[in-house]
């Protein structure tokens, strides 16, 4: 390999070895996931993978519940609509909707803020 030298710089010369490559360990390219302390966790790389990403798991998993809030709000027996914590997630599923929205894709918005 010939030698490149910069002024005021030593030889430039980079070994490169593919060990250094190698994905265990380290981060590489613009989106990293790291699963962390799971029992099963090429059974998560599987699901991540094959089946859903983690945003689409969370999206579906709040749309069910907002249409079970929803279903429980229509019974008369129910008073949810006092609910902080059910105030915030159909705040939450609101915004939510208003963005994915503003991207063209399909979004579950709820009835009554």
């Amino acid at each position: 390999m010939p030698v490149f030298k910069l002024p005021l710089s030593g030889d430039v010369v980079q070994s490169i070895y593919p060990s250094f490559f190698s994905p265990t360990g380290g981060q590489f390219g613009l989106v990293n996931i790291t699963v962390g302390q799971s029992s099963a966790p090429e059974v998560e790389k599987d699901v991540l993978s094959d089946v859903a990403g983690y945003g689409k798991q969370i999206g579906q998993v709040a749309d069910a519940l907002l249409a079970v809030v929803e279903h429980l709000e229509a019974r008369s027996d129910h008073a949810l609509a006092d609910d902080k914590a059910i105030i915030a997630f159909k705040e939450l599923m609101h915004s939510v909707a208003t963005v994915k929205e503003r991207h063209g894709r399909k979004a579950c918005r709820p009835k009554r803020r």
